[in-house]
Formats: structure tokens, C-alpha cells, sequence
């Protein structure tokens, strides 16, 4: 007994130790497949697993609430075969990563000795190498943050160390399976100006433009709120870009995934998930100059290229087939000396990589250095805040200019013949401006011929029991203009309201396509006397859709208004609505899954806009495949906002004892107590994604065998992993796009589940379309019975679909 009684306290003493030690190790410990480090607040694990469906092991770190958040991994190119692998610190202070044949498979290559290493997981989630003597955290051997892989965290530096030569930045994941090194990256590009761009190779893909004092030029929204403080340092020895956490209770990441696109993310407690806090954008000015240039790009114009003031198109004919890469010229030469400069508004600021900077120049100190320099072609502040600081000069080509509304003022170089246009437009206008007050002091004068001219205008075009203050209010107000058609006009575009131009019958009557003398084709919707929608309804479309522009919304082009006659007048949509494709057997077939996944893509850009980008946060509330329109290149335009409301400010939902929509596209806490929100959309475009997918109506289709409506049939599918069942048997084989297939019905299974909460918004949504990430797994859809009839059709006993009649549905009784 006592020879075993010092082996025992010597096993006690060590196990105790190493209890002590979780968070570290140390040349003495080891750590095997199957054990793991955790740092010392519990929020990050260190060990070994396996992505996805690969049977490869890998050394990582992931976030404890949530495994499958992996921050970072040791060994991406190198996976182990089998779970031998074995961690261990070498008395010089390198992290080293054996296999079952003690053969190196990854090591840290600490950049100097130790003379007592110990390894540590920080509550950072960083990985260090630090001396046991030295408790400073300046000094560290060695850290994973100095070795970024898809994630930057809280703390992380995103650019380049001038002295050592260290540059961090973020390489994609080759797909979920596969931690190795793909073939995107994020980084800070520091030739010129240093700027934020995403490259595929050595290519530059996407740019976030360089910093203007808040944030990036191309993602103004990213700036200090309350969650997040971003900072950007640039001095002689170091560029980086840093975010850190206002509260630090909060869990955050920014994920570069596979497809390029990054996403930044935090933890929601309430609904145990990961939440797209902001995303970078997905529509096709994200592309690195995609309209070529000199030229500004726009996703909420149609065409979305556009030349600047001053240039023309290099290639016409390329231009008119919407290929925009060439680019515009000046229309007119420089002459050095003589030019001048134009001033453009509200832009991301053209790529940097050949420009000059100054920090400390003023603005007008910026215009005359760039005005001496003949191959200066444009110039702008580096600071924005406050009065503006710093000078910016580009010198070649302007490339990668895009419109955003929260963007910047830029001056570029013109001849003095362009200025001149341009002074006698801005001239012209002074010129409206005092004709229009001296207009206004003699309409003092004419006061009794005003009160008749005013009489004369009410009774002509006034709505129907709504004041003149109110047709202003319609028509006039934010500059929205909208013209204003007579009936007869409108009668004659049609052929007199003729059969043959009748384009179809919608809730709230006939739409027609007409003809206006100067030859514009449009689309005339005339509310009919008896429709549900009434003055309100047709007042609050005009007011809406006025104030919005993006090419995946339909565009209003004008209104009428006469006695009972109310009508609106649309940009004309040649291949007419959704429905008419997917759920037509023959026309089906005209639309492959190509076609389908850019309409998918473009209803989801034009939901993300009215619930998160465009001025008013707004609830359409009547998303079907009817309500979405067709152009000739198949894009989709979301259409019909009759029925849609506003939030404002903070409000996220609201509730009504008036529930409208139609049956088969209404959320269940909608139909059920009037309770709506952007979540209500959502589950609108859940449903539609099923429906594009399927090719057969949410609120018609009935599987015989169960009673399931098209939910339960994608649901029940999804859990017996015959997803690919679902797939509308027109498209043909979809085996080599299977992975994309699956993608969709996944997305559309998590916009379709019961609870609001438990849905994602449609930020999130277009990062799971356009990216490779993970997706959460839904749960059971809303109306889901297994052996109950769909909700369109719970009356019925026979195993047969309900009429085909779009029927929107009014409920005039709270609950």
C-alpha cells in the first residue's frame, strides 16, 4: 500500500491540474480526437470534427451554443483520415498536429522560442502562443487571429502589416464539405487608396470601395449603431479594418462563404439560430464594374446602366442587347487647362487602385491640384464627416461607380463645352424658378380666376368624394408627378376597353393592354365598380408604389380618375404573370430551372427592398404567382399593392380585424387572428418557391393518399428525404443541379414554418439562395395536417382540387 499511495496523488494531482487547465495546454498535455479545449467563459470549443459530409477530420474552433459555427481550422488542406489525430506543444512553444503515424500534418511554426510555451483558447476565440512568464498580450508567440480562414470575429484585422508583411484575410471554404482553400477572398487592397474589395483568383469580383471616415463607400448602412463599433486604421505601418462588440454579451460573425458573398451574423437566444445581421448585396451592380466605364449601375432602375453626364455608350449596339461592359467615353475630349469639373451625387466612389491621397488637404486645395494634373479625371474627400477632409485624385479610367442613396459626392473632369450644357440646365432651371414666383404674385392678383380655375379642376379630376388637398397629396407630394390620364385617352389606347386587348382578370378587375399616341405600350388595370377595392385601396397603390423604385417591382407609369372610373396605368409586362407559366402544362416547359431560379431570386431582391431598403417599410400582403409579372427577359416584377401597409420607425408588426390576402399564400397567425409583419411576406414567399419548384398550387393540390396540401407534401418528402420528388416533371432531369434543387425547397421549408420567429427575413433569405452555407433545419410548415383537408378546401370530402379562380379573400369579423 505503500508503494501505489505516491502514484495515486501523483494521477490525482495531474488529473486535478489538467481540470484546472481546460482552456490550456502545455508540452506536458496532449489533446486527442474526442477531447477539447474550452476557453475559460465557455464560449468556444478547440477540437477536432467533421464538416458536412465528409469523413476527413480536421482540428477547429467553433462557437459552444451552436457546433456547426466553426471560427476557424488548423489543418483546412490536410485532413486527417481517421481519428488519430493528436495536438501537442513542443517545448519551443509550436502547436503541432500528429497522425496515427507521429507524422506532422500542420504546425503553427511559432515565430521564436519560449522558454515556458503554453497554449491557451481565449473567450475571443483566438488561439495563442504565449510564454508562461509573461502575462502581457502584446508579446504572443503566436495567434490564430493572425491567420484568418473564412471568419473574421470580434477583434479580428481584416488588411496588411507594411513592416512584417502580414496580411490577413479571409479565404472561402471550398464548399460546406470542405474547409480547404477556395478560389474567393476578402481583403484590403492597398494599391492606391486602400479599399475593401472580394476577389475570385487574382480578380477582383465585388468592392466594397475604400473608407470614407463611417465606413466603406460601397456599404454605407454598415456604420456605429447599437450593436457593432467599426474601425479603420491606416498609417505608415499598418492598414487593417477591425469590428468589436458594444455589448459583449452579444455572439457575432462575419462568414465568407463559399459562393463569395459574406454575411455578417449574430446569435439569437429567442430562437436558438444565427440571424443575418447585414449581408453584402446580391444583385448585379454588386459585380465589379458591370456596367463598365464611366458609367453608374443602379438596381433600381430599368436598364440598370446608365452613362454619366457627359459620356457616351463605346458600344451601341452591345448597350441595346444589355451588355454593358464596354463601357462610355467622353462624348467630348479634354483640353487640360480648360476643363472643369462636375459635381455627381450619391455614388460608391470608383475603384482606388489607381489613385493618389492626401489626409490632410482641403476640398478646394484637392480641385486645383487635380486641375493642374491633366491626367487627373476626378477627385473627392477622404473624410466625409463633419465638413469633409483629405483629397482623393483618380487618374486613368473611373470603374465600378454605383448609385446608392446614403452615397458619396464625387467631382469629375469634363471639358468646358459639357460644363457649359450643364451650367445652361442648371441656368434654365433658375429661370423656371423666377418665372414661377412672379407667376405666384400674379395669381394673388388673379384670385377670382383662380377659385374658377380651381372649381373647374376638382370637378375634373378629383377622386370621388376626396378634396383637392387630397388629389395634391396623391399626385403632387415628394415630387412623385405622376401623370394624370383622361378616360378618353385611355379608352382610345385600348380600343375602347376591346376583348382582344383584355390581358386578364384580376381581383379587382380587367387588365388591359393599350397603346399611347406617342406609341408606349402599358398595361391599363381598371377597377371595376363592385371590386373589394375601393378608394383607399386604390389611393394607397398610387401613394405606394410612386415612391418606390427597383427592378423587381412593377413600375406605375400613371392613373385616371373620372366619376366612377378608377384606373392605373403600368409599364407593360409581355409575358404576363407567373401563373400563367408554372401552372400551365404546356407553358410550363418554357421555363427551365434557370429561368426559375433567377424569378426566385429576383421576388426575394424585390421583398428584401420593400421590407428593409426602400424608404417605407412596407407589407405587401397579397404575394401570389398572379401578382408577379413577367418582362421580355423574364425578370420578375412584383405587382398589385393595393392591399399592402406601412411600418414605420421601429414597428415590426400589427394586427386588423380586416384580414385580406388570398387562400393558400396567408400566414397562418394572419389568417387566423389578423396578426401580420414582414414574416407574413415571408411565408407568402415560401410558398411560391414550393409553387415554382412543384409547378402546382399551394391551395388546389391535394395528395390523395394523405390529405396533404402542397406544404405537407414538400414537408412530408423533406423528412423522408425525397425532396427531389417535388420537382415539376417539365424541368427535366435536374441531377447535376440537384444541390441547388434542394437549396431552394430547404429555403422554402424555413419561410413556410408555423411560428413567425421561427422564419428567417428575406436578408437572410437571398444570403441562403446565393450562398453554400448551412441552412438551419425547419420545422413542421403552418396548416400542416396529416390527415386533414388544405385549408382551401376544408369543406370538401371528395379527393378534388378547388376551383381555379384567383378569389381574394375578405374578413370583415376580428378574432
Amino acid at each position: 500500500m505503500l508503494e501505489t499511495k505516491p502514484l495515486f496523488v501523483f494521477c490525482l494531482l495531474s488529473f486535478l491540474r489538467l481540470s484546472a487547465t481546460i482552456d490550456t495546454i502545455i508540452p506536458s498535455h496532449s489533446i486527442r480526437d474526442g477531447e477539447t479545449l474550452v476557453s475559460a467563459g465557455g464560449t468556444f470549443e478547440l477540437g477536432f470534427f467533421s464538416p458536412g459530409n465528409s469523413k476527413g477530420r480536421y482540428l477547429g474552433i467553433w462557437y459552444r451554443i451552436s457546433t456547426d459555427a466553426v471560427v476557424w481550422v488548423a489543418n483546412r488542406e490536410t485532413p486527417i483520415a481517421n481519428r488519430s489525430g493528436v495536438l501537442k506543444v513542443t517545448n519551443e512553444g509550436d502547436i503541432v498536429l500528429f497522425n496515427n503515424t507521429n507524422s506532422t500534418v500542420w504546425s503553427s511554426n511559432t515565430s521564436r522560442a519560449a522558454a515556458s510555451p503554453v497554449v491557451k483558447l481565449l473567450d475571443s476565440g483566438n488561439l495563442v502562443v504565449k510564454d508562461g512568464n509573461d502575462n502581457g498580450s502584446k508579446n504572443l508567440l503566436w495567434q490564430s487571429f493572425d491567420y484568418p480562414c473564412d471568419t473574421l470575429m470580434p477583434g479580428m484585422k481584416l488588411g496588411k502589416n507594411f513592416v512584417t508583411s502580414r496580411d490577413w484575410f479571409l479565404t472561402s471554404w471550398k464548399s460546406t464539405d470542405d474547409p480547404a482553400k477556395g478560389e474567393f477572398s476578402l481583403r484590403i487592397d492597398t494599391h492606391g487608396l486602400p479599399q475593401q474589395v472580394s476577389m475570385k483568383g487574382d480578380k477582383i469580383k465585388a468592392r466594397g470601395g475604400p473608407w470614407n471616415g463611417l465606413s466603406f463607400s460601397g456599404y454605407p448602412r454598415l456604420r456605429p449603431n447599437p450593436v457593432f463599433k467599426y474601425e479603420f486604421v491606416m498609417n505608415k505601418t499598418e492598414v487593417y479594418y477591425v469590428y468589436t462588440l458594444v455589448n459583449s454579451s452579444v455572439f457575432s460573425r462575419l462568414v465568407f462563404y463559399p459562393s463569395g458573398v459574406w454575411g455578417r451574423l449574430i446569435w439569437r437566444d429567442q430562437t436558438h439560430s444565427w440571424e443575418i445581421y447585414s449581408t453584402s448585396q446580391v444583385d448585379q451592380c454588386e459585380n465589379y464594374a458591370y456596367c463598365g466605364a464611366y458609367a453608374t449601375c443602379n438596381a433600381n432602375r430599368s436598364p440598370v446602366c446608365a452613362c454619366l453626364q457627359g459620356f457616351v455608350s463605346k458600344s451601341p449596339k452591345n448597350w441595346n442587347s444589355v451588355d454593358w461592359s464596354d463601357g462610355c467615353f467622353r462624348r467630348t475630349p479634354l483640353e487640360c487647362n480648360r476643363d472643369g469639373f462636375l459635381k455627381f451625387t450619391n455614388v460608391k466612389l470608383p475603384d482606388t487602385s489607381s489613385s493618389w491621397f492626401n489626409i490632410t488637404m482641403s476640398l478646394e486645395e484637392c480641385e486645383k491640384l487635380c486641375l493642374k494634373n491633366c491626367s487627373c479625371t476626378a477627385y473627392s474627400n477622404l473624410d466625409i464627416r463633419e465638413k469633409g477632409s483629405g483629397c482623393l485624385l483618380w487618374f486613368g479610367n473611373l470603374n465600378d461607380i454605383r448609385v446608392d442613396q446614403d452615397g458619396q459626392d464625387i467631382y469629375i473632369r469634363l471639358a468646358n463645352s459639357e460644363l457649359d450644357n450643364s451650367e445652361k440646365n442648371r441656368h434654365s432651371s433658375k429661370i423656371k424658378q423666377v418665372r414661377i414666383i412672379v407667376g405666384s404674385a400674379l395669381l394673388v392678383m388673379g384670385i377670382l380666376i383662380l377659385g374658377v380655375i380651381s372649381y373647374v379642376w376638382k370637378k375634373k379630376i378629383s377622386f370621388k368624394g376626396i378634396t383637392r388637398k387630397n388629389y395634391n397629396y396623391v399626385g403632387g407630394n415628394e415630387n412623385m408627378e405622376l401623370p394624370v390620364f383622361d378616360f378618353m385617352t385611355i379608352a382610345n389606347a385600348t380600343c375602347n376597353f376591346s376583348g382582344n386587348n383584355k390581358l386578364g382578370e384580376g381581383g379587382f378587375g380587367p387588365v388591359y393592354k393599350g397603346t399611347l399616341q406617342e406609341g408606349q405600350v402599358v398595361a391599363v388595370k381598371r377597377l371595376s365598380t363592385n371590386s373589394g377595392q375601393g378608394m383607399n385601396e386604390f389611393k394607397n397603390e398610387v401613394l405606394l408604389i410612386a415612391k418606390l423604385q427597383h427592378r423587381n417591382l412593377v413600375k406605375l407609369l400613371g392613373y385616371s380618375v373620372q366619376e366612377n372610373e378608377k384606373m392605373l396605368i403600368y409599364e407593360y409586362m409581355p409575358n404576363k404573370s407567373l401563373d400563367s407559366f408554372i401552372f400551365d402544362h404546356s407553358r410550363s416547359k418554357l421555363l427551365n430551372w434557370h429561368n426559375r431560379i433567377h424569378i426566385i431570386g429576383g421576388i426575394a431582391r424585390g421583398l428584401l427592398y420593400l421590407h428593409q431598403d426602400s424608404r417605407l417599410r412596407i407589407i405587401h400582403r397579397d404575394l401570389k404567382a398572379s401578382n408577379i409579372l413577367l418582362d421580355d427577359t423574364m425578370n420578375p416584377k412584383i405587382s398589385d399593392f393595393g392591399l399592402a401597409r406601412t411600418f414605420g420607425g421601429d414597428q415590426t408588426e400589427a394586427k386588423t380585424k380586416r384580414i385580406v390576402g388570398t387562400h393558400g399564400y396567408m400566414s397562418p397567425e394572419y389568417a387566423g387572428y389578423g396578426q401580420f409583419s414582414i414574416k407574413s411576406d415571408v411565408f407568402s414567399f415560401g410558398v411560391l418557391v414550393l409553387e415554382i419548384v412543384s409547378g402546382k398550387r399551394n391551395r388546389e393540390f391535394c395528395h390523395f393518399d394523405d390529405h396533404l396540401n402542397l406544404l405537407g407534401l414538400a414537408w412530408r418528402l423533406w423528412i423522408e428525404d425525397q425532396a427531389m420528388e417535388l420537382i415539376d416533371k417539365s424541368i427535366g432531369d435536374m441531377f447535376t443541379l440537384s444541390d441547388q434543387v434542394l437549396r431552394c425547397i430547404h429555403v422554402g421549408l424555413l419561410c413556410v414554418q408555423q411560428r413567425p420567429e421561427d422564419r428567417p427575413d428575406m436578408s437572410s433569405v437571398v444570403l441562403m439562395l446565393s450562398s453554400e452555407s448551412l441552412l438551419p433545419k425547419p420545422r413542421q410548415p403552418g396548416f400542416y395536417s396529416e390527415k386533414a383537408r388544405p385549408i382551401a378546401d376544408s369543406s370538401s370530402t371528395k379527393h378534388e382540387p378547388v376551383s381555379t379562380n384567383e378569389i381574394s379573400m375578405t374578413l370583415l369579423e376580428g378574432r
